[in-house]
């Protein structure tokens, strides 16, 4: 997989944030502190609607899937 980290991650190595990953139909997550760990998977729809509503700033509802 390709992993890519956040242009936000910050100084130094690099290693606070999350990692994600594309595949056509998922988007895997992992800790950038601990590559060689467990990862999550969500269909890439779903991602993509959470990410969204992070987007939105409006965190009085759920996103809608």
């Amino acid at each position: 997989m390709n992993w890519r980290k956040s242009s936000y991650s910050g100084g130094g190595d690099g290693d606070a944030c999350v990692e994600i990953a594309t595949t056509v139909t998922r988007i895997a997550v992992r800790d950038s502190k601990a590559p060689t760990r467990a990862t999550l998977s969500f269909p890439a729809a779903s991602f993509t609607a959470f990410v969204d509503h992070l987007k939105s700033g409006d965190s009085s509802r759920s996103p809608q899937t």
